[in-house]
C-alpha cells in the first residue's frame, strides 16, 4: 500500500506536517484500544510488583482457592494478549508519526530515530531508576527502530512477520530447553560419579556448577527466595541491587528473545492499520465475524493450553521431571495462535461496541487513559513500587494473589477519573509533552487555550 493510498485512512492534517499530530487529528478509536491494553497490562505487571518468587506455586493446584480462579481468568482472557495488542497499536503509530511528514516530503528518519532512541533511554530510567524490571519502554524503543524500515511493504507481507517469528521463536525454545536439559543430565552423571566417591574431572565439576547457576535464576529454592523477599522489602538501595541485575539480563543476555516477538506484532499492526481493521474502516459483519472465528478458535486451545499446564503440576521437582522427560515442548506452540486469535477477537468486540456507540462516557474515558498512555504506564510503576517495596508502604509479599486485583481496580479508577480531567486543561501528558519537546528539539504547547482546535479528548465524542 502506497502513501498515498493509507493516506486515505486518516483525515487531512490542520497542523505543520513536520510537527506533532493535531488534536482534530486524532483517531479516537486508537487511542480507546491503547486505553483498553495500557490497563490490562496492568494486570499481568502487578504480581512482579507484588509477589514473592514461585508465588504462584501454592494455588495453581488449589482449584478451591480465589487464587486459583483469578489466575484462570487473568491467563485464559488476558495474559499474554494486552502486551499483543498494545505492541500491535504501537507498530500503527510508527505509521501515524511518519506519514504526513512523508506526504510533505519532508525527511523522517533523523526525526523518528530520535524520538525511539529517547523511549530506550526512559526505558533504561524506569527499569533502572524507578526499579521495574518488567519494563518494556526500551524493547519498544529498539524494537520501533527496525519496525521503521519495514512500514511500505504490502501488508500481507507484514502479517507474515506473525507466524514466521512464532516457528522461529518455537525452535530456538526448544533448543533453549533441550540445553537446560543438557546441564541438567550433566549434573545428574557428575553427582553419580560423587555418590561413588571417586574424584570429579574438571568438566564434571563445571558441569555441576552450572546446574547451580540455572537453578538459581530459573529454580530458586525456599531460601534464596526468603533472601530476595527480604531484599525487595529493604530500602531502595537493596531494592535496587535486585532489581537493576534482573533489567541487564533481560536487556542483554535475553535480548534477542524478546524483540522478535515485539518486532512481529508490531508489523502486525501496521499491517491491520492499512487494511483498515484499526481506523474503523470495517463492516460492523466483518468485526464480528472477526470476534466469532478468534473466540472459536482461540478459547479452545487457550483452556487445552491452561489444562496442560494444570497437569504438569507445580513446584521445583514437577519442573525438573518434567525437564527429564520431555526433550520438546510441543504445547509452546499453542501459545501464538491462541494469543493472535484472542487479541484480535477482543480488538473486534471493542471496535464493534465503539462504532455501535455502546458506553461512549467509558469508551471517552479509555480514549484519554490510551492518549495519555506513556505517563499512565510509568505512572503504574510509580503507584506499585511505593506500594509494594520496603521503601515504600512495604505490602511486598503481604496480599493475597487475587487481592492484587483490588489495588488493580484503584488504580483503573484513578487513572480513568484523571486522564480525561487532565486532557481537559492540557493537549498532552506530561511524559508526553517531554517526550514531544525532546523528538522536535522545541518545547510544545502543553496548556490548551479557547482556540485550539478538535475534541477535547476524553471528554467529548469523537
Amino acid at each position: 500500500m502506497t502513501t498515498s493510498t493509507y493516506a486515505t485512512l486518516l483525515p487531512l492534517a490542520t497542523a505543520s506536517t513536520s510537527g506533532p499530530v493535531a488534536q482534530a487529528d486524532r483517531l479516537q478509536n486508537l487511542d480507546m484500544l491503547r486505553g483498553v491494553a495500557l490497563l490490562g497490562i496492568l494486570l499481568m505487571n502487578i504480581p512482579g510488583f507484588a509477589l514473592a518468587e514461585r508465588a504462584f506455586d501454592g494455588f495453581r493446584h488449589d482449584p478451591h482457592s480465589a487464587n486459583f480462579w483469578t489466575y484462570a481468568v487473568i491467563t485464559i482472557f488476558f495474559e499474554g494478549k494486552m502486551r499483543a495488542l498494545f505492541s500491535m497499536l504501537f507498530g500503527a503509530g510508527v505509521v501515524l508519526f511518519t506519514l504526513r511528514k512523508e506526504q510533505a516530503g519532508r525527511p523522517v528518519a533523523g526525526l523518528f530515530y530520535r524520538r525511539m532512541g529517547w523511549l530506550v533511554l526512559f526505558g533504561l530510567l524506569q527499569a533502572h531508576l524507578l526499579l521495574w524490571m518488567g519494563d518494556i519502554l526500551y524493547f519498544y524503543g529498539i524494537g520501533g527502530m527496525l519496525a521503521f524500515l519495514f512500514r511500505k511493504l504490502p501488508a500481507r507481507y507484514l502479517a507474515l512477520g506473525v507466524p514466521l517469528v512464532a516457528i522461529i521463536g518455537f525452535v530456538s525454545d526448544t533448543l533453549f530447553f533441550q540445553h537446560i536439559r543438557a546441564t541438567r543430565f550433566a549434573y545428574k552423571a557428575a553427582q553419580e560419579v560423587q555418590h561413588q566417591r571417586q574424584p570429579l574431572s574438571a568438566a564434571q565439576q563445571q558441569a555441576i556448577a552450572n546446574w547451580q547457576d540455572m537453578e538459581k535464576e530459573f529454580l530458586p529454592n525456599q531460601a534464596e527466595i526468603a533472601a530476595h523477599t527480604r531484599q525487595m522489602k529493604s530500602g531502595y538501595h537493596e531494592v535496587a541491587q535486585r532489581v537493576r541485575h534482573e533489567s541487564w539480563l533481560g536487556e542483554s543476555k535475553y535480548l534477542v528473545f524478546t524483540i522478535p516477538d515485539v518486532l512481529a506484532l508490531m508489523l502486525l499492526g501496521i499491517a491491520l492499520f492499512k487494511w483498515g481493521f484499526f481506523t474503523g474502516q470495517w463492516s460492523q459483519s466483518q468485526y464480528l465475524r472477526t470476534a466469532a472465528w478468534g473466540y472459536g478458535l482461540g478459547l479452545p486451545l487457550v483452556l487445552w493450553s491452561f489444562y496442560l499446564s494444570y497437569q504438569r503440576g507445580v513446584g521445583v521437582a514437577a519442573q525438573v521431571a518434567f525437564l527429564e522427560s520431555h526433550t520438546v515442548v510441543w504445547s509452546g506452540l499453542i501459545y501464538p495462535a491462541q494469543r493472535i486469535a484472542l487479541v484480535l477477537a477482543h480488538a473486534s468486540v471493542l471496535l464493534f461496541l465503539y462504532r455501535a456507540g455502546v458506553g461512549q462516557g467509558l469508551m471517552r474515558r479509555l480514549a484519554a487513559v490510551g492518549q495519555m498512555a506513556f505517563t499512565n504506564y510509568i505512572m503504574h510503576t510509580v503507584f506499585c513500587t511505593l506500594i509494594f517495596f520496603g521503601y515504600g508502604l512495604n505490602y511486598y509479599a503481604e496480599l493475597q494473589y487475587y487481592q492484587l486485583y483490588f489495588v488493580v481496580l484503584a488504580i483503573w479508577v484513578v487513572q480513568l477519573v484523571v486522564s480525561p480531567l487532565w486532557l481537559k486543561y492540557f493537549l498532552f501528558g506530561p511524559l508526553e509533552w517531554l517526550w514531544r519537546s525532546l523528538t522536535y528539539w522545541q518545547v510544545q504547547p502543553m496548556r490548551r487555550t479557547n482556540t485550539e482546535a478538535g475534541p477535547v479528548p476524553g471528554l467529548v465524542a469523537a
